[in-house]
């Protein structure tokens, strides 16, 4: 690849960047609660049910931050904390799938769909290869973010 376009390719990744923390922000916005917040539920949906402390190091957030997060997404009705049911001691973070499916899942559905859509255009394995190259990518942030992040 020569280095025009891996500039290219670099702005279009920077563009995709920026414009998946806006849209964030705005469905954020939709819904009455923080960015942050909606970025902790996200990882609720991918990862279940959570303790603080892992929340702290999925989203590079200090344990206090996500004190505050699980505060206000309890008072929001969107995650409660439970029991483990393996160890009382523990206490867990848990969505509240039904609101979650009732408010969250409809501002993605449209941009869902798009890219379903867009997919169904490219043969099996050119997908593969943007797969592994999107795994990569997202391993490579996830190292920096641990790099970045709060001790």
């Amino acid at each position: 690849m020569d280095n025009k376009t891996k500039e290219e390719f670099n702005e279009q990744l920077r563009v995709m960047s920026t414009q998946a923390v806006l849209r964030s922000r705005a469905v954020a916005d939709r819904l009455g609660i923080n960015p942050t917040d909606l970025e902790t539920l996200e990882i609720l949906m991918r990862e279940g049910k959570s303790t603080a402390g892992t929340l702290a190091k999925s989203t590079g957030l200090t344990t206090g931050a996500v004190t505050g997060v699980i505060d206000r997404l309890s008072r929001s009705g969107f995650a409660a904390r439970e029991s483990d049911p393996d160890d009382r001691r523990k206490i867990l973070v848990a969505l509240n799938g039904k609101k979650v499916m009732e408010e969250i899942a409809p501002l993605f559905r449209s941009i869902a769909d798009a890219v379903d859509e867009l997919l169904d255009g490219y043969p099996d394995e050119e997908l593969v290869s943007i797969l592994g190259f999107l795994k990569k990518i997202n391993a490579l942030s996830r190292e920096d973010l641990d790099r970045l992040a709060p001790r």
